[in-house]
Formats: structure tokens, sequence, C-alpha cells
């Protein structure tokens, strides 16, 4: 199974709004893409900012390439959702899970 991380940061003004935004769906319709598994979406202070932390988990790095196509690392942002954001990582990175505990 692989994790696609990604990091995005708003103002705290716009953190509820955004984070409404993610909750039904991190990307719409993304549940019935193959290969996908789930989601996490992570939130914290980060200085006078707040960081949204997005774990999305697939079966393999085809799946997550039949989804964003041969550059896989480019983070898939709708533009509804990028004018909350201040800046925001531009690649998603991917872990190979190798281990999980208690889940």
């Amino acid at each position: 199974m692989v994790a696609r991380v990604w990091h995005g940061y708003c103002q705290p003004e716009y953190a509820d709004a955004y984070e409404a935004m993610l909750k039904p769906e991190l990307l719409p319709g993304i549940r019935e893409k193959k290969g996908y598994r789930g989601s996490y979406l992570l939130r914290r202070t980060a200085g006078g900012e707040i960081e949204f932390i997005t774990i999305r988990l697939f079966d393999s790095l085809d799946d997550i390439r039949a989804i964003t196509g041969s550059d896989h690392e480019t983070a898939v942002i709708p533009d509804e959702r990028r004018k909350y954001l201040s800046h925001f990582d531009a690649k998603s990175s991917h872990c190979e899970i190798v281990s999980t505990h208690g889940l």
C-alpha cells in the first residue's frame, strides 16, 4: 500500500471553510477510483497559519498514476479550493506503508 502525503497552509480565518470543503471527500470522485483505500485529514496550528496534511491511501503507485497521469507527484488541488490556501506543496510525496499498528 502507498500513502500520498500533501501539505497546504491557510490563514486562520479561512481554515474552517477550507476544512469543510475537504471533509466530505478530499478529492471529488476519489472514492470510486481503482485502488483507493481511504484518507486522513490532519490539521494543526503552525506559527500564524493553519497547516492541513492530507494522507490518501492507495494499493499502488500505478493506481495513483491512473488518476494523476504520468507526473504522479504533482499535487491535485481543485480551483475552488486554491483560493483558501496561502501556500501549498506543489508536489505530493509517496511512501510505501510497511507496517501498521492498532488500525
